[in-house]
């Protein structure tokens, strides 16, 4: 069986807290590191039993089964006290008296989820005219996608593949989502495009 490799990011991804030079060079190691990436998640798809006949074409139809098998690989672990704590002094709204999730994705699943959101990423460049990456490095920091690349082509929405596969990771483990929502999701921003 593959052996499947976490991605190593040569950066913080404490993207509000990174300079305009360090997102830069961010950017251009994400855009670079993509073909590679998405390499290494078809062998682990391909590798896993059931999964074998995977066509991974760039077709929105690929992404079916991708989604099946993603869900099947979202993994959390005891969020510690001190995580908690930190998410509610991070917060913009210092969340006061809000229960925090007990659980926390895996280095592993934040890492499937960065892969799939490329693969998907990919799936929206070959299948949706006009699009293009960008990155947000003007106005406010406190934006979601501050310094991370996203498509800009979607009406005034920007559209983050990476943010967008980790929170269907959180839905997976909340159960509001499933395998077939990362087709369902593809097909609501075709719809934007």
């Amino acid at each position: 069986m593959f052996e499947y490799s976490v991605i190593a990011p040569p950066f913080t991804l404490k993207f509000r807290e990174m300079s305009k030079k360090e997102l830069e060079s961010y950017y251009c190691w994400f855009i670079d590191i993509i073909p590679q990436r998405i390499a290494i998640l078809i062998k682990s798809v391909k590798s896993t039993p059931g999964f074998e006949d995977w066509e991974p074409d760039y077709l929105p139809a690929s992404l079916d089964k991708l989604g099946e098998w993603f869900a099947r690989q979202v993994e959390t672990r005891t969020r510690k006290d001190e995580e908690k704590l930190a998410i509610v002094s991070n917060s913009p709204l210092r969340l006061k008296n809000v229960q925090i999730d007990d659980r926390e994705l895996t280095n592993k699943t934040f890492s499937i989820a960065i892969d799939v959101g490329m693969y998907l990423s990919q799936v929206f460049l070959k299948n949706v005219h006009g699009l293009k990456w960008k990155q947000m490095l003007k106005g406010n920091k406190r934006n979601i996608d501050y310094g991370q690349p996203v498509f800009g082509n979607f009406g005034n929405i920007d559209f983050n593949p990476v943010r967008m596969m980790v929170t269907q990771a959180y839905g997976i483990v909340h159960g509001t989502k499933k395998g077939t929502s990362l087709k369902q999701l593809y097909e609501i921003w075709e719809k934007l495009a």
